[in-house]
């Protein structure tokens, strides 16, 4: 068990060196929509799937982790290390067609996964198995919460009048997963706790009244609860069943079908706030301010929505594959003691796949190299003008091996263009890149190195 020892020794030296960057890395975004609810729903789905418009439902792969539906971990061959980070530059537009562009970024997430079996094992012991199981830890943002909003007025008799609202920090998802597959079927549940902060900040500036108070107020919440998923896949092979004496195909050709979801969860909710108002005295420069800060840890509960998600995935071998998702989220469910949006139901629709051209490829590198292409529409939770706001995009990647200590690994590249909130009073138009790593390894409980 030396080899294991290290390789959790390393692992688990790098989540701890990671894990504070992670709580750190708070998104910097300034998307008004993230004030409703508990903040922006980040995806779940990681980057290869989301180059396919988001594909979580029905995708397995035995080298990378999906943790969207957690059935897929029952088809992992290997372990998987997976790290991923993004930056997004997006422009937010009125009816007076003002523009005002930004960047962003931070890290989307991260993981460890790994099969309870090591497949060279079975190769060197010339054994099949019928039964796979894969466990796998991972941390990612829930939701995030960043704007800056600011109106001015002017009234005659007061004079021009500034407002802004401010909010920011955002909420995570650690979580425990596993999947179990037998034959063509295989059913998974995950398990997390959602943990985190949002602080909401207004303030109200009279700019011409000298000797006017100036009111500030902050909330600061914080959220803790716990979550689950659950997860199946079923596999239908579209191949002739092979003969005695004849050589199998390498072209496996299948259809995929996903299910996965999770019922409304209480969770549980603090508060503290700080009220304060000041006035400034222009002819000695004297600041008078007076304050009321509560601290009181008011404990509230709430419910986050249920969610339900399916989608079919056709794969003919290591070349190709084209895929169809939906998923529905009961925001209208979602109940909050300190806001109150009226949200909707969310309803998102995703079509796509990849293509790669030669996975064997000696001489051609690119050739190796999986392209993703997929779009999806989306009916956001929130409401404007009686309409929902929507969200619909256009996304690309690829998928590039490269070897790490003679193993075949793989990074991730992509990007997504976007608009939401069309028609609306304030439309948001983003550019997304996103970058991932995944380090496979196969000699996780390699039974001949110890014995």
């Amino acid at each position: 068990m030396q080899y294991l020892t290290i390789i959790l020794k390393q692992t688990g030296l790098l989540w701890l060196a990671l894990f504070p960057v992670l709580l750190m890395a708070q998104p910097k975004d300034n998307s008004p929509y993230s004030d409703f609810g508990i903040g922006d729903i980040v995806d779940r789905n990681y980057f290869s799937s989301q180059f396919m418009g988001g594909q979580g439902a029905a995708f397995h792969d035995p080298y990378e982790i999906n943790l969207v539906n957690p059935a897929s971990l029952g088809y992992l061959n290997m372990a998987a290390f997976d790290v991923g980070v993004s930056a997004k530059l997006f422009s937010l537009s009125d009816a007076s067609n003002s523009n005002i562009a930004q960047w962003s970024g931070r890290m989307n997430h991260l993981s460890l996964a790994f099969p309870f079996k090591n497949s060279l094992n079975d190769l060197l012991d010339r054994k099949v198995r019928n039964t796979n199981i894969g466990m796998a830890f991972s941390l990612k943002p829930y939701s995030s919460v960043g704007y800056l909003i600011q109106t001015d007025s002017f009234d005659e008799n007061i004079g021009n009048i500034e407002r802004q609202f401010r909010g920011s920090g955002g909420t995570f998802d650690f979580s425990w997963s596993t999947g179990v597959k037998h034959k063509n079927f295989s059913g998974g549940l995950s398990i997390g706790r959602v943990f985190g902060k949002v602080i909401k900040q207004s303030s109200i500036g009279l700019l011409d009244q000298i000797e006017a108070r100036n009111t500030f107020y902050e909330r600061t919440t914080s959220y803790r609860g716990f979550i689950w998923r659950f997860g199946a896949m079923y596999d239908l092979i579209l191949d002739k069943p092979v003969k005695d004496g004849e050589s199998s195909s390498t072209k496996k050709r299948m259809l995929t079908f996903g299910i996965h979801g999770n019922s409304a969860t209480n969770y549980k909710a603090d508060y503290e706030t700080f009220e304060g108002s000041a006035v400034l005295v222009s002819l000695n420069n004297l600041i008078r301010d007076t304050f009321n800060f509560d601290d009181t840890q008011v404990n509230l509960s709430g419910k986050l929505p249920a969610e339900i998600g399916a989608g079919v995935m056709y794969k003919s071998g290591e070349k190709f594959s084209l895929g169809l998702n939906m998923k529905t989220t009961t925001w209208s469910q979602f109940v909050s003691p300190i806001v109150n949006d009226n949200l909707k139901d969310a309803y998102r629709l995703s079509f796509g796949g990849y293509y790669r051209p030669n996975y064997k490829s000696i001489n051609n590198y690119f050739s190796r190299v999986k392209y993703n292409l997929g779009v999806f529409y989306e009916k956001l939770p929130f409401v404007h003008n009686g309409e929902q706001i929507d969200d619909i995009g256009l996304s690309f990647g690829m998928g590039l091996p490269f070897f790490y200590q003679r193993k075949v690994s793989h990074a991730n590249l992509g990007l997504i263009l976007g608009t939401k909130g069309r028609n609306a009073a304030i439309q948001e138009s983003y550019f997304r890149v996103m970058f991932s790593f995944t380090f496979n390894d196969d000699e996780w409980f390699l039974k001949r190195k110890y014995n």
